[in-house]
């Protein structure tokens, strides 16, 4: 197959573009700089129709995952930055497939598990899962990140691109051993004497092995019946005190110091990035892909811990 990856410089487009070329399959990743790779990289601005078009134009398949890091401070700048990426790079890909000649039969388009409501007393899947906004009580920045997914999918599935197949993924978290990857982040934690329970440890953690979250990808390309919206999690999300103590059996940590809200807002502070990401309860579950037969190879948490750790270890000796 011949894909596209507009913005698969980032942790999770190296997951899926190493996936794709082991595979034998051509890969073109999007990007706004040239960097070497064993794959195809095109340069754009995700603004404007350029040069790239023509990797889109008989491809297989486009997976975009376009979008300023949300590891910031909400700023008014950064808020801006972080929803026009999102929204504006969809828009234009819609237009562009829209426009070609032959347009890839399956478009795949990053969204997020953020998108529904802090939830401690049931899990979100996609039928009975409820979006979030404006919940009494809940944050600014909270209801900032429901607002950019909701504008991220009204402009995924807006009219336009008829020949093509759309899908938007709720991620959770994508686990992989890769430096700078968030499972590196939450393992510097437990690694420094740090990885206790955040704030009261009851919020819930959704994640999802990047060996499931590929092979979740080859299924949705594969299966026809696929549209609208996916969750990609492992169906076992588990609160952040039960998260961090498997994290650390992992490691061989005997100890892991619990981290207060006042601790984390100084934390996330002095880090220039947002409580959300810490404090919001995810307890998203994947209906659709469970419903379809899909077998995780890592459903449980404390399997996938020991299998990221061993090979976070092993990268490290090289």
């Amino acid at each position: 197959m011949r894909i596209v990856i507009p913005g698969g410089s980032g942790q999770v487009g190296q997951i899926l573009a190493r996936h794709f070329h082991l595979q034998g399959h051509a890969v073109t990743v999007l990007s706004r700089s040239l960097q070497p790779s064993p794959w195809r990289v095109a340069v754009w601005d995700g603004l404007t129709p350029g040069d790239w078009t023509a990797d889109l134009e008989q491809s297989d398949v486009c997976i975009n995952l376009a979008g300023r890091s949300v590891n910031c401070r909400y700023t008014a700048s950064n808020r801006r930055a972080i929803y026009e990426s999102r929204i504006r790079t969809t828009q234009l890909l819609n237009e562009v497939i829209t426009s070609l000649q032959r347009p890839p039969r399956i478009w795949i388009n990053a969204s997020t598990a953020t998108i529904y409501r802090h939830s401690l007393d049931r899990p979100m899947d996609e039928a009975t899962g409820e979006l979030g906004g404006n919940e009494p009580g809940a944050p600014d920045t909270w209801n900032f990140s429901i607002q950019v997914a909701k504008g991220w999918e009204k402009a995924f599935f807006s009219p336009g691109a008829p020949h093509t197949r759309k899908i938007a993924i709720r991620s959770a978290m994508t686990f992989s051993p890769d430096t700078g990857g968030v499972f590196d982040v939450f393992l510097s934690l437990v690694r420094h004497g740090l990885g206790g329970a955040q704030g009261d440890g009851s919020q819930f953690v959704s994640w999802i092995h990047e060996t499931d979250f590929v092979r979740a990808i080859d299924l949705l390309i594969t299966r026809e019946e696929f549209t609208g919206v996916v969750n990609l999690a492992s169906p076992n999300p588990l609160p952040n005190r039960e998260f961090m103590s498997a994290l650390r059996e992992a490691w061989g940590a005997t100890f892991g110091l619990p981290a207060s809200k006042w601790m984390l807002q100084l934390g996330t502070f002095l880090m220039r990035t947002e409580l959300e990401l810490v404090l919001k309860s995810r307890r998203v579950v994947p209906g659709r892909l469970l419903a379809a037969g899909f077998q995780f190879q890592f459903p449980e948490w404390p399997a996938a811990a020991r299998e990221l750790v061993a090979r976070w270890r092993a990268n490290l000796l090289g």
